[in-house]
């Protein structure tokens, strides 16, 4: 018998994809929008949490993630610091 595979629901800039349990938040985002992963993976953006704090691209998924994609600039990239 084959082991059915669990599909788990999860949120990319709000909205939802399904996808296998042991897919990664790229993953997600690759089946949200490719043209989007592929500014995660070349860094142009990065990915954040339901709480707002960057994750690797990496992370496993699991129910009811929440992924937010924002330009790698607002997120601390010292070149959007102010010059002193």
């Amino acid at each position: 018998l084959h082991a059915m595979t669990r599909i788990i629901p999860v949120f990319v800039n709000s909205a939802k994809v399904e996808l296998p349990a042991e897919s990664t938040a790229l993953d997600a985002i690759r089946l949200w929008n490719a043209d989007a992963a592929l500014e995660v993976v070349s860094g142009v953006r990065i990915v954040l949490d339901d709480r707002g704090l960057p994750i690797d691209s990496g992370t496993v998924i699991h129910g009811g993630s929440i992924y937010r994609l924002v330009p790698a600039r607002a997120a601390g990239d010292p070149a959007s610091e102010p010059a002193e």
